[in-house]
């Protein structure tokens, strides 16, 4: 099964990093987060995944993978450690590793599943958000959602649009980049 999804994946990608606009790729194994715009990989993030894996189960706190889409945006300009509750601003300002609570802080790209294996992340409010729990980014610790440092949630924001896809892969970001014309731009050569 692996070396059937492995060349699906590879083809799948190559469909949406030769498209001009922006594209996220998140990988499980490696923890990181890489941003493609107009099929060139612009920025590279280290996030944090589940801690209960992988999967789309209601009350599993897992993380779904397969293609999926920003479909809301929260949060333009709140100052970085902006606290959100229920996707609102509650005024509180955490800073960086503040010890205590780990809420949801600073942006939230909500995402919607665009595929069975990713149906229910709307439904279970399936974030890209920043976390005052930095010091543990790059580890799986999350309960679902993709967790970010609050400079680059906020730098990745910035940067995507409502309906930008996003794509978390099983497998690493090596391997699923590699043959693709994303790492540098090349001149005129065709995408």
């Amino acid at each position: 099964m692996k070396s059937l999804l492995f060349p699906a994946l590879l083809l799948i990608a190559c469909r949406v990093f030769a498209t001009p606009d922006s594209s996220i790729l998140i990988s499980v194994p490696d923890q990181k987060l890489v941003l493609v715009q107009n099929g060139v990989r612009v920025a590279e993030y280290p996030v944090s995944t589940s801690r209960y894996g992988i999967g789309d189960r209601f009350g599993s706190y897992a993380t779904p993978v397969g293609w999926m889409e920003v479909a809301t945006k929260i949060g333009d300009n709140a100052p970085l450690g902006s606290v959100f509750k229920g996707r609102r601003r509650t005024g509180e300002i955490l800073r960086p590793n503040a010890p205590g609570r780990d809420p949801i802080v600073t942006r939230i790209l909500w995402l919607r599943g665009l595929e069975s294996a990713s149906r229910n992340a709307y439904e279970r409010a399936i974030y890209i958000h920043g976390t005052p729990v930095e010091r543990l980014i790059g580890r799986p610790v999350s309960y679902g959602c993709i967790r970010m440092r609050s400079r680059d949630v906020a730098d990745l924001y910035r940067q995507v649009d409502v309906g930008t896809k996003v794509h978390i892969i099983p497998a690493s970001l090596r391997r699923a980049l590699s043959g693709l014309a994303v790492n540098a731009p090349r001149g005129n050569e065709p995408g």
